[in-house]
């Protein structure tokens, strides 16, 4: 349970990172604070949802975007947290592509830095370390 509730934690923060750098660094995107709340949330778990659906999907009709997995789920979830009206607002396809980039490298690299250290620091602590 606790594993889960540390793995929940670091979606949030990840989603809320690189939605902040898409806020710096692309111009067609914005987002309120209410709005940035709303849209952490609900990406947080559209992507906890979408990635092993789209994967399994993807495995059973077209096994040559396995690998496309986390884009994929990660436009999907930025297309629903743009649903909501005080979500995130992009203009542009560009803002759209790079967009779902930054926050694919930024919630994968973030997810699984995150998680090696807190699990390797409960793991030693377990251990008597």
């Amino acid at each position: 349970m606790i594993r889960l509730l540390l793995r929940a934690a670091i979606s949030l923060v990840t989603v809320a990172v690189a939605l902040l750098i898409c806020l710096w660094l692309l111009p067609g995107f914005s987002i309120g604070f209410a709005g940035f709340v709303v849209a952490v949330i609900v990406f947080a778990i559209a992507q906890a949802i979408l990635a092993p659906l789209i994967l399994k999907i993807v495995t059973r009709h077209a096994e040559a975007l396995v690998g496309g997995i986390g884009l994929i789920s990660t436009f999907v979830a930025l297309l629903i947290a743009s649903l909501f009206p005080s979500g995130v607002h992009l203009r542009g396809i560009s803002t759209w592509l790079l967009a779902t980039l930054i926050i694919w490298v930024v919630t994968a690299l973030g997810g699984w830095l995150l998680a090696s250290l807190i699990f390797k620091k409960k793991t030693n602590e377990a251990r008597g370390r």
